[in-house]
C-alpha cells in the first residue's frame, strides 16, 4: 500500500516547523519538546518509509537523548511568563491533537488488516536463508548476511548513543591530591 505524497509532505513540513520552533524557541524547555516532537515524526516517517528497524533505533536515541537533555537542563531557571505561555501551550496542544488524530486515522488506510502480512521481502528471506546460506538459524542468517549493513548502521547509533551518555554523566575529572 502506498502513502499518498500529501502525507509524506505533511510529515515534512511538520518537522520542519518543530525544528524551527526549536531554533527559534527563547525557553529551553520549549525547544526540548519540539526536538522530540520532530524526532517522534522522523520515526514514523522511517515507520511509513517500511523500516521498523531503524523508527525503532530513532525512537530509542531520541528518547535517551531528551532524558538527558531534560536532566542537564532542570537545575536551570525554566520557568515561563504565563501571560503569552497559555496560548503556546493550548495552540500546541490542539495541534498535536490534530497531528495524532490524523495520524491513527489515516493508518487504517496505510497498513495492513491486523493478521494479515504484505512481506514481500521477508517471505523471500526466509525461503532462501536455508537454500543459500545452509543456515540452521534463519534469524540470525537474516540479521547478520541479508540485513549486515543495517546490523552495522544500527549497532553504531547505539554504541554513540551509549558513549555520549557516558560522556555527558561521568563525573568531573578527579582532582589529584
Amino acid at each position: 500500500m502506498a502513502v499518498n505524497f500529501g502525507f509524506h509532505v505533511f510529515l515534512l513540513v511538520m518537522m520542519i516547523i518543530g525544528s524551527l520552533v526549536a531554533i527559534f524557541s527563547r525557553k529551553l524547555i520549549s525547544s526540548l519538546v519540539s526536538l522530540g516532537t520532530v524526532g517522534m515524526l522522523l520515526s514514523i516517517y522511517f515507520l511509513i518509509l517500511g523500516a521498523p528497524d531503524i523508527a525503532i533505533t530513532q525512537l530509542v536515541v531520541e528518547i535517551l537523548a531528551l532524558i538527558i537533555l531534560l536532566s542537564a537542563i532542570t537545575g536551570r531557571d525554566v520557568t515561563a511568563d504565563m501571560t503569552t505561555s497559555k496560548v503556546y501551550a493550548f495552540l500546541f496542544i490542539f495541534i498535536f491533537i490534530v497531528s495524532i488524530i490524523t495520524f491513527i486515522t489515516y493508518s487504517n488506510f496505510i497498513f495492513p488488516e491486523f493478521g494479515n502480512t504484505n512481506m514481500r521481502v521477508g517471505k523471500e528471506y526466509l525461503y532462501l536463508a536455508p537454500l543459500k546460506l545452509k543456515a540452521a538459524n534463519v534469524v540470525t542468517a537474516i540479521v547478520l548476511d541479508f540485513r549486515g549493513y543495517d546490523t552495522i548502521g544500527e549497532a553504531t547509533v547505539i554504541f554513540t548513543a551509549i558513549i555520549g551518555v557516558m560522556v555527558l554523566l561521568r563525573k568531573k575529572g578527579k582532582k589529584d591530591e
